[in-house]
């Protein structure tokens, strides 16, 4: 099984931006932590990170035939952009919509997600380790709607 796990603006400050909503792991530390975890479970992933709407879309796409499964995280995105929803829906892919901070106790404007209706799992609030359950989702071939 190959797994592609996308992450959208910003996410590669990690450990920087905001630590008291996304914590202190830097991306770095995420990848390493998400590759290990693939590794115990047997699977392939590849890591993606834009900040760019558009090379997502192309990332979401290149993946028509090639993952089973997509976790992203669209960061901002999450809230703007039907492109997002539009490629997921495209490709048909098992797609698993993770967040670190728990958006429902967020501003107004980050209870909006396009992208979910196109995705057969939604994480919120678990930290990085929402990747983590997010992959067993897709691995055990489950669904789980939002929180």
């Amino acid at each position: 099984m190959k797994l592609l796990i996308i992450n959208g603006p910003n996410l590669n400050m990690l450990g920087i931006r905001e630590p008291e909503h996304y914590g202190k792991t830097t991306y770095p530390a995420l990848c390493r932590r998400l590759m290990d975890y693939a590794s115990e479970r047997g699977v392939e992933i590849e890591l993606y990170q834009s900040n760019h709407e558009g090379d997502l879309v192309d990332r979401i796409q290149a993946a028509y035939g090639t993952a089973d499964g997509i976790v992203i995280n669209p960061g901002a995105y999450t809230h703007t952009s039907v492109a997002l929803l539009d490629a997921v829906k495209a490709v048909s892919i098992p797609t698993v919509e993770v967040h670190i901070s728990k958006l429902e106790e967020r501003e107004a404007f980050r209870q909006i997600s396009y992208i979910r209706a196109a995705c057969v799992a939604t994480i919120t609030g678990h930290g990085v380790d929402g990747y983590l359950e997010a992959m067993d989702i897709l691995i055990d071939g489950g669904t789980r709607h939002a929180d």
